[in-house]
């Protein structure tokens, strides 16, 4: 079951570095805090030089000294373990535990996350850091939870330390047992890789054309995964051993680690940090993108960890490092309606990055809720009003969960996998943005599910709607679950590069789509990538809204198909090309379901064309009528329910109500038609 943070009312908060400023301004900053409606901060995260200034000296007298104000005015405190900014005096002493790129050279001390989780002296300082400091700041009245680290994996998601390499060996020899179990795995046999020691075996190295192993690199991400959560566990283990009444989390959502996992294992929930703005920065030539409102789908991904979570950090103000990034400052409302997007999404714990600006360093430009000058600003204001209406509405909304009648369905082996296989993975990443959009737009509430070895049917039968939509690796019982998913009454999507491939990421030896033929009742025949000179195919649509479908194009990949079963219907054929007339979706009645197949990616045409034909609607079109522009979505508890719009136009929006409905922030009753403001928000209580 996933493990939600357990908040009797929403609250809001704020990230606070008191080693950044003189003591003289820690009242004041904590007293407009709570003026603010602010009654958390988190701190400290990046502070063991403080904390261990010379190696084996401790002194925690300073956060002692910040964590008694804390609780005068009283603010509760998450304190974060410091590890992923390693000392100056440890990394010169210990050049051991940095980390390294391909060539085995190291990365040097001054920024962070420079450090590998594989190191015997960095474990073991960690260790004795987090020890000290859990033992120094357990019994503070202030102090209301841990977070582990910070960002595992941020800026770093790949580990080439010698200590890596050991310890990647080590990990194979458990999974694996022997060389010539590993050798069968990874296909040594091809090019005379076989290994007959296994100090023969790396990480990836630099290499003739850069192409690795895909199985080694396959099993590479898993190890790191695994040697993460590891180094995790060793400062989880430590707190509930000595603190066991706090509650521990980390943040966000990085390369290479099964968050779901993480938190199954070690955590009591998981928490994000959201910087809506970082989603308008990589729209490439996307026709109409989310930009922002894209970043719901980041927090789906969270949603499915922990049904209700923490926001570690929400962006507050334009951010950017001194040669990176760059992003501008959020318009009137912007802020207001990002910290509502994350509440929507399953936040109850809204914590803001940062109080103030840095007036130094790397993060000088990475903008907080007051500017250096520390004066009033527009920012702050918006801020306070978010704070007032938490109070208002926070003990009708927290604990709620998001509702949803459909899934958008991933797993970490194809996402690993689909990093060098470019034969899949730009077809997941087209499908996905794809579906998520034109969900969006349609104002359908969807989750982000992601597949695990332990998903039951019951996990998935909540869902009307599933899209799978290139899920390379299958195995037969994933094949089978989806099976009982589609004859129970589901509706199952799939794509092209469906089940060719075995969780070793060896091709299967039999028909596409491999593990899910017979399901779909359907074979590729002939198929080829869309790129570079193999232009894409036009589509003729064979369903309800052919008339609509002129000029219909495939996208990335196209598979000729050929039914193998009486029960499917071809809903679409290729109008071009040498397969033009051969069949390129089909659909199969399973039971009470039925489960498509289209032999390419997914684009939003394609999208908009299967939502008509199987009848997906939004679940409130009975009492409101909603501009594409908003955002619509359900938070709702046994006996209440709460529907979310959010405004992410610049514009003021249009809403009829058919029904009359209270808006929790106003108070009012409203009917008829009601104008959204630009970047506004609605909280309708409704019926169940």
């Amino acid at each position: 079951m996933a493990k939600s943070i357990q908040m009797e009312e929403l609250k809001l908060g704020v990230c606070y570095y008191p080693e950044h400023w003189s003591e003289e301004l820690w009242e004041d900053d904590f007293r407009r805090m709570r003026e603010m409606n602010i009654t958390v901060i988190r701190m400290a995260e990046f502070a063991w030089s403080i904390f261990e200034p010379e190696e084996g000296q401790f002194d925690f007298s300073f956060f002692g000294r910040a964590l008694d104000l804390a609780h005068q005015y009283g603010l509760g405190v998450i304190l974060g373990t410091p590890t992923a900014t390693p000392p100056a005096w440890l990394t010169e002493k210990y050049p051991e535990v940095l980390n390294a790129n391909k060539d085995g050279v190291l990365y040097r001390h001054g920024m962070r996350r420079h450090n590998n989780y594989s190191s015997p002296i960095y474990r073991q300082q960690c260790e004795k850091i987090v020890r000290n400091m859990v033992i120094a700041y357990k019994d503070h009245p202030a102090v209301i939870g841990w977070q582990i680290d910070n960002e595992l994996n941020c800026h770093m998601d790949v580990f080439y330390a010698e200590a890596d390499h050991i310890a990647f060996r080590e990990w194979l020899k458990s999974r694996y047992n022997t060389l010539e179990n590993l050798n069968q795995a990874w296909g040594t046999v091809f090019w005379s890789q076989t290994y007959t020691e296994w100090e023969q075996i790396y990480l990836t190295r630099n290499m003739v054309n850069q192409s690795p192993n895909p199985h080694l690199a396959l099993d590479e991400k898993r190890f790191i995964s695994a040697n993460t959560i590891s180094f995790a566990k060793l400062q989880v283990d430590i707190i509930r051993e000595l603190d066991p009444q706090h509650w521990i989390t980390t943040n966000g959502t990085f390369g290479h680690i099964d968050n779901h996992e993480l938190t199954d294992e070690l955590l009591d929930f998981f928490s994000y940090d959201s910087y809506p703005q970082f989603a308008t920065i990589f729209t490439g030539e996307d026709e109409k993108p989310l930009q922002d409102r894209a970043w719901s789908m980041k927090l789906s991904n969270v949603r499915n960890m922990s049904p209700n979570f923490c926001v570690m950090e929400q962006q507050s103000g334009p951010g950017g490092w001194v040669d990176s990034i760059g992003m501008g400052t959020p318009r009137p409302g912007q802020i207001r309606l990002w910290s509502y997007q994350s509440v929507l999404h399953g936040t109850d714990l809204l914590v803001y990055f940062r109080w103030r600006t840095a007036t130094f360093g790397t993060e000088m430009y990475w903008h907080g809720i007051n500017d250096y000058h520390n004066q009033p600003n527009r920012r702050v204001r918006e801020v306070a009003q978010v704070g007032e209406e938490f109070v208002k509405i926070g003990r009708a909304i927290a604990g709620t969960t998001y509702q949803a009648d459909a899934a958008i369905l991933q797993d970490y082996d194809n996402m690993w996998d689909g990093e060098l296989d470019e034969w899949h993975g730009p077809l997941h990443q087209q499908s996905t943005r794809a579906w998520y959009k034109q969900l969006q737009y349609r104002h359908i509430p969807t989750d982000l599910v992601t597949l695990r070895s332990s998903t039951v049917l019951e996990d998935l039968s909540k869902y009307k709607v599933i899209i799978y939509a290139h899920p390379a690796i299958m195995t037969d019982e994933t094949a089978e679950l989806l099976q009982t998913y589609v004859s129970q009454g589901g509706t199952l999507l799939l794509g092209a590069r469906t089940g060719y491939k075995d969780l070793k990421g060896h091709c299967y030896m039999r028909p596409f789509p491999g593990a899910a033929a017979e399901l779909c009742g359907v074979t590729v025949e002939d198929f080829t990538l869309v790129k570079g000179t193999v232009p894409a195919a036009e589509l003729q649509w064979k369903g309800k809204r052919e008339q609509l479908q002129a000029g219909m194009q495939t996208v990335g990949f196209n598979e000729v198909l050929h039914v193998e079963n009486p029960e499917v219907q071809v809903v679409a054929e290729y109008a071009s090309e040498y397969y033009a007339g051969s069949p390129a979706m089909t659909k199969r009645a399973v039971g009470q379901g039925e489960v498509w197949y289209y032999g390419a990616a997914y684009n939003e045409q394609v999208v908009d064309a299967i939502m008509d034909e199987i009848g997906l609607f939004s679940p409130v079109d009975d009492l409101m009528e909603v501009p594409s522009e908003v955002e619509l979505g359900i938070r709702s508890s046994n006996d209440k329910a709460y529907l979310f719009l959010l405004n992410f136009s610049d514009k003021q929006a249009g809403i009829k109500l058919k029904k009359e409905a209270k808006e929790l922030l106003s108070g009012t009753t409203y009917k008829n038609e009601i104008k959204m403001s630009p970047y506004g928000v609605f909280i309708f209580e409704i019926d169940k």
